[in-house]
């Protein structure tokens, strides 16, 4: 006879072409896949024979799908269902499905490794099952004729004379231990246990003696030796009786128990493969008894049995005869309405939920065990939290990716817009100059507005420079002993043309006594200076400036504030950060490029300080508010003096040099060479790398201007090659770059520079390197 119900899958699918991955797992799994296309179909087959799993199919059609499934799961109610074809987002929820019938769902396209775990775990315990309800109906049987033989007398009877040691029994007898009938009858008990399995003979006679010895009834099981050569269990009782004088003799019976030890054998097998299946699940699994109050409410559960990934999910221990309130003392409520639910309307719930006194996310399967009125649930649940993790931290990135955009978008918006604002007076004022060739005074008042939209446009760039180098770790301090009072008069100095041109009132308060500072006095004036040059630009035209310096215990605190336009108060936290502005609305003020204050900050941390804003809100005016730790200066050494600007006449102490000006920017090296001419200087100029070569060995140049980032051959392999010419040993290279940096400035040194320029270079730095290499 076949064994359908281990050997034969339904698969229900009215799609055109079914997946083939279907027919693949069954094949390779070793199951017969019998297809159907509709309902009726696949109810012909389930009225014929068993299956041991049905894979009901979704096409499109809600309503077929869970009359299908509601159907077979009528029709078969110990067959494991599963539904595959679930779209992404299904126009239904997963939980009805489950609720009509389902123990699994498949999502579209069929994962052919899940599938196959899937169908494997179900299909095993399908079998399992199955075998269990035969193992269990074949011990019944066995049960039932062992009833019968004993009650129709179908049993071995036996009598032993001890002190004869004669053995008397029925034919019955003789043929349970494989004996010749006329020779057995009145043999000695020997010739029995001769026929016992060699395993089985000592336990045997020991529980005999022991009967002997007491007066205990004898209870044994063994096996003996049958004619075909093989081993049958008999069960041997008897009773001892003695008579007036001593003697002894022993009255029994013997049972054929062949077919009980062989169920059970076989019981013990299922429940051991049971146990292996129970166990070798990666999910955690347990069976849990419901506990309920007074008003039949669930109020607890108790763990009946749990497998071996149970505390691997949940962290508990020893957890089987425990109830969970014990062991977890703040467990929710919605687990237990959850599982009386499963427990009371026997309808299974497959659901994610968090228990957070575990501190865990959970996917979760249960199903009632049992009969209706049953109160044990089975569930069946993995730990998601890393995964829930996942999905929060992915949604928080995102959503700091799209505001990082709409800022970064902000940003060059902004940046297109104030690089603008000074290139408009720029080419208004070369235009204007053209026009106005005789009029010096017109020329010079252009001349001063040019000066000061590129100083305008040099501080947009120093900043966007400064922050990209403090994003990567390359800002190197250069601190030392410096004065408080020096620092905040060379800020002012630096901020008061743009403080007088708003018309705004400074107020300088500067500490009582001299405050040091073990800082970097350039990085120092830098914050200072941005944070008054805020306050003249975020102030209305004739507003109040205050600056203020103080000791309080070991720090220094400076203090700017103005009577602006104010910050609300939910922006207080973020005018740090980096892109951030404060939308000013109809204020009608320019909002920068947001990286000021984020630069400030940054240098402020970097000196071990900390800054703060403050504000009334809109219109209230602000103040911003560093704090930086006070340096005590060793015995005799003193605050260094505030850097001083080299005058123009240093120029005048350098004699006439021969320059050569490298540049593939030809304007850039015009104009370079024609202001260093203006000095006083014969100077060439070359735009590549190797035209600069052939003119440093024809003119053996003392100075050369040499730009770095030039195509073809860079400024660094024509350093180098210089380098390794003997006869330019005397000329001194002087490196022009955007890169300003420490880690810049040790890299052209490494190449065979002398001195490093940050363009644009000012009229100062050029004299004051000719100066110093003359």
């Amino acid at each position: 006879m076949i064994d359908h119900d281990h050997g034969r899958v339904l698969f229900l699918c009215d799609r055109p072409v079914p997946d083939p991955a279907v027919g693949s797992v069954a094949a390779e799994l070793g199951y017969e896949l019998i297809r159907a296309r509709s309902l009726e179909e696949a109810l012909v087959h389930a009225g014929s024979d068993g299956f041991a799993l049905i894979l009901a199919g979704y096409s499109g059609n809600v309503d077929a799908m869970f009359a299908s499934v509601r159907e077979l799961r009528g029709r078969l109610p110990h067959t494991p269902l599963l539904v595959h074809g679930i779209p992404p987002n299904p126009p239904f929820s997963l939980e009805s499905v489950f609720e009509a019938g389902a123990l699994a769902v498949l999502h579209d396209p069929v994962s052919v490794p899940i599938l196959r775990t899937k169908a494997s775990f179900f299909l095993e315990a399908y079998a399992s099952a199955a075998k269990r309800r035969r193992a269990e109906a074949a011990l019944q049987e066995t049960r039932a004729r062992l009833e019968s033989t004993i009650a129709s007398a179908e049993v071995a009877v036996w009598d032993w004379d001890v002190v004869r040691d004669r053995v008397t029994g029925d034919l019955r007898m003789t043929e349970l231990f494989g004996l010749d009938p006329e020779t057995a009858d009145g043999a000695p008990l020997s010739r029995y246990f001769d026929a016992v399995h060699p395993d089985d003979l000592a336990p045997t006679e020991t529980r005999l003696r022991h009967a002997l010895e007491t007066g205990a009834p004898y209870d044994a099981t063994f096996r003996v030796r049958t004619f075909s050569g093989g081993w049958r269990w008999l069960l041997a009782r008897g009773r001892v009786e003695r008579g007036g004088r001593g003697a002894a003799r022993v009255r029994g019976v013997v049972i054929d128990a062949t077919l009980q030890k062989e169920s059970e054998a076989r019981l013990q097998a299922s429940e051991e493969r049971y146990r292996t299946l129970f166990e070798s699940v990666d999910d955690g699994v347990c069976l849990i008894e419901m506990l309920y109050d007074a008003t039949g409410k669930p109020c607890d559960y108790r763990f009946l049995e749990v497998n071996q990934a149970f505390e691997r999910h949940t962290g508990l221990k020893d957890a089987v005869g425990h109830t969970v309130r014990a062991l977890n003392p703040t467990h929710e409520q919605h687990w237990f309405d959850t599982y009386g639910r499963v427990a009371r309307t026997g309808e299974p719930e497959r659901f994610v939920n968090e228990a957070a006194g575990l501190g865990r996310w959970y996917d979760v399967y249960a199903a009632r065990v049992g009969a209706p009125g049953s109160h044990r649930v089975v569930v069946l649940f993995s730990d998601i939290t890393e995964r829930r993790r996942t999905e929060v931290e992915l949604r928080r990135l995102a959503d700091d990716l799209a505001e990082q955009d709409r800022l970064k978008t902000e940003f060059l918006a902004t940046l297109a817009h104030e690089l603008r604002n000074p290139l408009a007076p720029i080419r208004s004022g070369l235009q204007l100059m053209r026009r106005a060739k005789a009029d010096p005074a017109a020329i010079a008042r252009v001349q001063d507005i040019m000066d000061r939209q590129l100083d305008h446009l040099v501080h947009l760039v120093d900043d966007l420079l400064d922050i990209a180098r403090i994003t990567r770790g390359q800002v190197d301090l250069k601190p030392a002993l410096i004065d408080l009072a020096d620092v905040l008069n060379a800020a002012v100095e630096t901020s008061m043309p743009l403080i007088e041109g708003a018309r705004h009132q400074l107020d300088v308060r500067l500490p009582a006594a001299p405050l040091t500072l073990h800082a970097d006095f350039t990085r120092i004036t830098q914050v200072i200076s941005n944070l008054l040059n805020n306050a003249a630009k975020y102030t209305p035209r004739g507003g109040a400036i205050v600056l203020a310096a103080e000791r309080d215990g070991d720090t220094a605190l400076i203090a700017v504030s103005d009577n602006g336009i104010g910050i609300p108060p939910e922006a207080l936290d973020e005018v740090f950060k980096m892109f951030t502005q404060v939308s000013q609305h109809a204020q009608h003020i320019p909002g920068g490029l947001g990286i000021g204050l984020s630069l400030v900050r940054s240098l402020v941390q970097l000196h071990g300080g900390s800054i703060t804003a403050a504000s009334g809100g809109t219109g209230q005016g602000s103040v911003f508010t560093v704090r930086l730790p006070l340096a005590r200066p060793a015995a005799g050494e003193a605050p260094a003096a505030a850097p001083v600007a080299q005058s123009e006449a240093a120029s005048a102490a350098s004699s006439r040099l021969r320059v050569l000006v490298v540049d593939d920017n030809r304007d850039a090296a015009e104009t370079l060479g024609a202001l260093i001419g203006m000095m006083g200087h014969e100077v060439a100029v070359a735009n590549d790398g190797h035209q600069a070569l052939r003119m440093m060995t024809a003119m053996l140049p003392q100075v050369v201007f040499l730009d770095i980032g030039m195509p073809g051959m860079s400024g660094y392999e024509v350093a180098q090659a210089a380098r390794r010419d003997p006869r330019l040993d005397a000329t001194r290279l002087v490196a022009l770059t955007g890169w300003g940096g420490e880690a810049d400035r040790a890299r052209t040194r490494e190449a065979g520079f002398d001195e490093h320029l940050t363009k644009p270079a000012t009229v100062a730095a050029i004299e004051g390197v000719l100066a110093k290499l003359a």
